[in-house]
């Protein structure tokens, strides 16, 4: 495995762009698996993780009681760097090396704003740890390492087809999102990996517009590492970042011709209690007409601390009200296990 995988990576790495496949000429030898070694480990420093939820958890109506993905041993804190929403209210977490080896592990911290979970195994994992690379030195076309748990057997090739802003459905907004083609199906926590061999980017989704949004070509988005570099000794030290602290209202919604239609409200939270519904268009905040998600998060989480009144301007069926909504903060709607 590790020799077809060498081979994808020397296509890769002379490859600058995309193209037409390339012609390898055949080689007598192999190549020297040695030079690659530490894309080998790498490629072992990502782990499998199994998570339950706990047993009232709000967030397995979405991501399931039970969820499966991948983590990253990371340097120098011996700890593993996940997606968070594996994570999320969980009750029981099982780390799994790519030589078998399963230790129990717990969740250290979870930042809604970045999409981080961290997690630390709780015995030893006989893995070198990775470590960070630049996400910013990333651009379009590179070829980078795509890892899932399975560590080097589960290495594939993937291109860089974009980097911009991303805007998620759940009241979630970043900067310079990777997108990378073409698309893994396990992607939740994977290892994105330079030619270094350092983490540049954590697996999130899968998307169906990967290059420019509305144009179809499926990928997966990537959560760049610079995104944690400043954040993570706060995390590591609180469970959380203080930055990431804002207004939450519990409205998931999707752009349509220009308008923001809700798709789901949080049970229980400050959307549903205040009466905003499924199918319900968003029209404007605090007196300000809205037409995209990253304008209404921007001037949401700008509204003021968790706990400030916002109003809505909300289209519900042929009616146009304004709906005061008070808005807290998502670590408070968040069940946590209980602790002795």
């Amino acid at each position: 495995m590790i020799r077809s995988w060498l081979a994808c990576l020397t296509i890769a790495v002379a490859l600058p762009s995309l193209g037409a496949a390339p012609t390898v000429a055949p080689t007598p030898n192999a190549p020297d698996a040695s030079a690659y070694q530490h894309l080998v480990d790498a490629a072992n420093s990502v782990v499998a993780i199994k998570v339950r939820a706990l047993p009232n958890a709000r967030s397995s109506l979405t991501l399931g009681a039970e969820r499966m993905g991948s983590g990253v041993l990371f340097a120098p804190h011996g700890l593993i760097l996940t997606i968070g929403y594996l994570v999320l209210e969980a009750d029981d977490v099982q780390v799994t090396t790519s030589k078998g080896r399963t230790v129990p592990g717990v969740v250290v911290a979870y930042d809604h704003a970045t999409g981080f979970g961290i997690v630390r195994p709780l015995g030893p994992l006989d893995l070198k740890p990775i470590t960070f690379g630049s996400s910013e030195s990333v651009d379009a076309l590179d070829r980078l390492l795509v890892v899932a748990a399975g560590g080097e057997d589960m290495l594939s090739v993937a291109t860089v087809v974009s980097k911009r802003q991303f805007a998620g459905y759940w009241e979630y907004l970043i900067e310079n999102a990777i997108f990378t083609s073409p698309p893994r199906p396990d992607f939740g926590g994977a290892a994105l990996i330079d030619h270094e061999g350092h983490l540049v980017g954590i697996g999130s989704l899968f998307v169906m517009d990967a290059v420019t949004p509305g144009e179809r070509l499926p990928g997966n988005m990537f959560v760049p590492i610079d995104l944690l570099k400043p954040i993570l000794d706060e995390m590591v030290a609180t469970g959380r970042q203080k930055g990431g602290v804002r207004p939450w209202i519990g409205v998931n919604s999707l752009e349509e011709d220009g308008r923001l239609k809700v798709m789901r409200v949080s049970a229980d939270g400050p959307a549903e209690r205040a009466g905003i519904a499924p199918g319900d268009i968003i029209l404007g905040l605090a007196g300000e007409k809205v037409e995209n998600l990253p304008e209404f998060y921007r001037r949401l989480w700008a509204a003021g601390a968790p706990g400030v009144e916002v109003t809505l301007k909300v289209l519900k069926g042929t009616e146009v009200r304004d709906v005061k909504i008070r808005s807290i903060d998502r670590f408070d709607a968040i069940r946590k296990k209980p602790t002795i």
